[in-house]
């Protein structure tokens, strides 16, 4: 085995970006006689059907973060990181069932625009610069320096040149095509980076197993690192602030789920995109079965990366190069790349594609969504409210060129963190509690005020930040005492609720706010498929849940 890459592993990975460039270019260029509109840039002309969105959303949601942050978490903690991808597949079905009937009906092209419809426009301009702030400054630049540490680690590509490359790549086909480009390159992407992951799991525990297959070597992993299974972590373990025990199940994780599948940009506005409701709603359940496979290809590989470096004779047997990169507990970002190295000529060409597909597509997304908020949201609003199509176009395209530039000198900065997916989710949990109190609350009280639902997204970041950098917290109760980030989002989410709602009251003296949205039974009416696929899927989700919880 070698570590470097052959002529096939080029041909593949270069083969890979002229087919996502040529695809991209051509899904972009504009119809004979129709200039790009609003609605063909930032929502693909509403004509995507149900495989291209829950490709779409999978290949946006599926990223560096996933390929080498939560194989990082999965060599440092174990399956139970899985909990963000099975609970992520209930989630996208309660989104499909309660929130996207909503939204949809309403013609939105972004989720402060449902703000300004529930509650006014100041709070729609408060929130749009949270998300503007939250895709750059965390989303974008942790992505951007992922990727990069990957081509550091597996081609030596100083880190730099590998933001440089990544951007200009991304850039090359979204900023001129908009969610068209976007969307419909994910669907390849997906292929790419599904197969890749594949690929990548099946030589890690066929290499466990010394030959014997996956199977065999998914039994040696079991036995060997038992404690990596285990799906509810007690206090004893190190890696209890990350994954809290029951407070997985309960608490903070549905705040981050609920926030992610339901309220973020660039995750959902491929449904908006959706030909009708139902073609929505049907993506939304291919997008939920992916979920529950995604751990098999970036968790799986990262527990048997710990058990090949803890094993003298499987190290022995991998030679000089297993030597090289090493992933460790406190570098655990790096079981991902490592384990590349191990695959042989060609099918490093195709993992390695995978990788990039999951970045790239993700990159993409990203802009795409901050650019779509950007320009509807604030340029609209504030700065050019007759803007023509053509300039909302070039508008949208100008931002989204800002902020990869602002993400790719963020990037290199980043530089240390150790296992990343969680520090994405660190930094997002101090904003998503709030807004997902005043959406929740939006959607399903008709009370909540506009006054209430300023006050209370203004108040939980200096909540959440209480409770991330207070050394004591209030008092002596372990309640409040270092408490893990998924619990610090539980009790933001509540806290902040509970200061709306007695605004609200205080302001209406119990009466309705009569911009409320009222929630038609009619609204909520789905297929028969859509509640099979949901039953499904909760089965499949409590069995694993089951099998691993001890």
């Amino acid at each position: 085995m070698t570590s470097s890459f052959g002529f096939w592993d080029y041909f593949i990975f270069i083969a890979y970006a002229f087919l996502i460039l040529g695809v991209g270019l051509w899904v972009s260029r504009d119809k004979k006689g129709h200039q790009k509109n609003a609605e063909d840039y930032f929502l693909a002309s509403k004509s995507l059907p149900w495989w291209a969105i829950g490709a779409s959303l999978i290949a946006a949601n599926i990223s560096a973060e996933q390929f080498i942050g939560m194989s990082g978490s999965g060599f440092a903690v174990g399956l139970a990181i899985a909990s963000y991808e099975w609970m992520a597949a209930i989630t996208l079905l309660i989104v499909g069932k309660f929130f996207l009937p909503i939204f949809i009906e309403k013609g939105l092209y972004t989720i402060p625009e449902f703000v300004e419809k529930r509650y006014s426009t100041n709070l729609k301009t408060i929130l749009a610069v949270f998300w503007i702030a939250l895709y750059v400054f965390v989303n974008l630049a942790s992505v951007l320096y992922l990727g990069s540490l990957a081509l550091e680690t597996i081609m030596g590509i100083p880190m730099v040149y590998g933001v440089i490359g990544l951007s200009l790549f991304a850039a090359a086909y979204s900023l001129y095509g908009g969610l068209s480009a976007v969307a419909w390159t994910d669907v390849i992407q997906v292929i790419f980076l599904v197969f890749g992951g594949l690929v990548t799991s099946y030589l890690a525990l066929n290499t466990v197993s010394d030959g014997q297959g996956v199977l065999e070597g998914m039994k040696i992993v079991y036995e060997t690192v038992p404690e990596k299974f285990v799906m509810i972590l007690d206090k004893s373990n190190p890696e209890y602030a990350n994954l809290p025990g029951l407070g997985v199940l309960v608490g903070g994780l549905w705040v981050a789920n609920l926030y992610y599948w339901g309220f973020n940009q660039y995750i959902i506005q491929r449904t908006l995109a959706a030909k009708s409701l139902r073609e929505a709603q049907k993506g939304i359940i291919l997008a939920a079965f992916l979920k529950i496979v995604i751990p098999v290809i970036v968790v799986v590989p990262g527990i048997a990366a710990y058990v090949m470096i803890h094993d003298a004779e499987i190290m022995n047997r991998l030679g000089e190069i297993g030597q090289q990169n090493l992933p460790s507990l406190e570098q655990a970002d790096k079981a991902y790349p490592w384990l590349l190295q191990f695959l042989p000529t060609g099918l490093k060409g195709v993992a390695f594609a995978a990788l990039a597909a999951a970045i790239v597509s993700s990159l993409a997304s990203m802009l795409n969504s901050t650019s779509t908020i950007f320009t509807m949201d604030i340029y609209k609003q504030y700065i050019d409210k007759n803007a023509s199509d053509k300039k909302t176009v070039n508008v949208g395209r100008l931002s989204a060129g800002a902020a990869l530039i602002i993400a790719g000198i963020m990037a290199p900065l980043l530089g240390g963190i150790d296992q990343a997916f969680q520090f994405i989710q660190e930094w997002t949990g101090l904003v998503s509690p709030g807004i997902l109190a005043v959406f929740m609350l939006g959607l399903f009280w008709k009370k909540t005020t506009n006054r209430a639902a300023i006050v209370g997204a203004l108040v939980s970041i200096p909540i959440a930040f209480y409770f991330k950098i207070a050394p004591g917290g209030w008092s002596d109760s372990p309640i409040f005492v270092n408490v893990p980030f998924l619990d610090q989002m539980g009790y933001t989410t509540l806290l902040t609720m509970l200061v709306i709602v007695l605004v609200s009251l205080n302001q209406n003296k119990g009466k309705d706010d009569p911009k409320g949205i009222p929630l038609s039974k009619e609204l909520f009416k789905t297929s028969a498929k859509f509640n099979i696929g949901a039953f499904a899927a909760m089965i499949i989700i409590a069995t694993i849940y089951a099998l691993f919880w001890n």
